[in-house]
């Protein structure tokens, strides 16, 4: 067995160095292709849904986010929590969000007192430290008109573009948006039995519905206007140190018996399940992709081996004549496909991590719901390689045995 890996090595050797340079290169070409269509394609698809997962994180829930119980209006004793989180080296910054269901009208000064208005919209009011949000998800960006909230600020508001008709146009009996508001605008919102005029300081985008149908104003305003004087807020994102690990913190955080008061959950466990189940879609999508790829490289290989094999049937009599085992030529065209596996793989390995996947992730993909980034983990590109190298070497092991097992004599004459 050693003997004959050594011959079909030395074989192969020679017939590669022996092969026209551009149909090894097209070759070699058709391999890297291969592989990127194995691992960008699938990549790019599960990327677009990881860029909605890493955006709900980095500007919703942070590392952890913890919130109210099911059965209660707000998270009980929430000093007690914060004066925990103050005191915990692991954690960088965190916010406190007061969240309460209201109403926001527009175009009310137009109409008659027995007309019931039609320019109105239902959302979650947001009362924020103005400083201490931006410092967590750095929302001061996502102002597109106008300008950020000021912690001072009175009777002033930031709406989520998605509350507004000429960002969202969107016509559904069940969701409404505001018409002809902007920068400067004067709004009358109502939160339970409170009613109070304000100015639309700044409208905000994001690719976070959470945050682009939700109203936000300074957190004094809103526990005014829904008379919460102890200080209890709705949820409280998290951000972590480098290195701190989600899932031990949020055990260290119940070890406190914050349980009692609130849920805790990591970034993870707060994603939304759609996106998890579109993320599995997607990438069942990108393998059936993929799988058509591979199909098509390993037809490729095996008809260039094929023809080489037939072209170089005399040649392949003439070793079996003089005692070279079949086995040995076997293993030569195998390990000329091992080769042009290798060298596309490798090729393809330099493409994807030393340019492709840092410039996704520096220059995303602008989707309407997302920024597409470029998934591409070492384990599942390494079952990839592993799987594009043994489908090579399959495909150009069948030609050749089937050109080897022809009789000796019949290959030497050409018969």
């Amino acid at each position: 067995m050693l003997n004959n890996l050594y011959i079909g090595f030395f074989l192969a050797i020679r017939q590669i160095r022996r092969a026209s340079l551009w149909t090894t290169l097209l070759i070699i070409s058709v391999m890297v292709l291969t592989f990127l269509n194995l691992v960008v394609i699938s990549g790019i698809l599960v990327g677009l849904i990881e860029g909605s997962v890493n955006a709900n994180k980095q500007y919703y829930t942070s590392d952890i986010i913890v919130s109210k119980l099911q059965d209660k209006d707000y998270i009980e004793n929430t000093p007690f929590i914060t004066n925990i989180l103050d005191s915990m080296t692991e954690v960088e910054t965190y916010s406190a969000r007061y969240l309460e269901g209201g109403k926001i009208e527009a175009g009310y000064k137009e109409k008659s007192d027995d007309k019931k208005s039609t320019n109105y919209a239902s959302t979650n009011f947001t009362g924020i430290n103005p400083d201490k949000e931006n410092e967590l998800t750095g929302i001061k960006k996502f102002i597109i008109e106008g300008s950020f909230l000021q912690p001072d600020d009175f009777d002033q508001v930031v709406l989520g573009a998605y509350l507004l008709e000429q960002y969202f146009p969107v016509e559904s009996p069940g969701f409404t948006t505001l018409k002809n508001v902007g920068v400067g605008s004067k709004v009358r919102i109502k939160v339970g039995s409170s009613t109070r005029e304000v100015t639309v300081k700044g409208i905000l985008k994001t690719k976070v519905d959470e945050i682009s149908m939700r109203l936000f104003m300074p957190e004094k305003q809103l526990r005014s206007l829904i008379g919460r004087t102890d200080y209890n807020v709705d949820e409280i994102a998290i951000k972590l140190k480098a290195g701190v690990d989600p899932v031990m913190f949020k055990q260290k955080l119940l070890s406190y018996s914050i349980g009692n008061y609130a849920r805790v959950q990591t970034f993870e466990d707060a994603q939304p399940k759609f996106l998890k189940d579109i993320k599995d879609t997607f990438a069942l999508l990108g393998n059936v992709i993929s799988a058509i790829g591979l199909a098509v490289a390993i037809i490729t290989v095996f008809i260039v081996i094929f023809i080489n094999a037939i072209t170089r049937r005399k040649f392949i009599g003439i070793l079996k004549g003089i005692g070279i085992s079949g086995q040995a030529i076997e293993m030569s065209y195998v390990m000329q496909s091992l080769f042009y596996a290798v060298c596309g793989s490798s090729i393809g390995l330099i493409m994807v991590f030393g340019f492709l996947v840092p410039f996704f992730n520096a220059h995303p993909i602008n989707f309407p719901f997302s920024d597409g980034i470029l998934v591409a983990t070492p384990m599942g590109t390494g079952i990839r390689v592993l799987l594009l190298t043994v489908a090579t070497m399959i495909a150009g092991y069948v030609p050749a045995r089937m050109i080897v097992r022809r009789n000796t004599l019949d290959s030497i004459l050409g018969r």
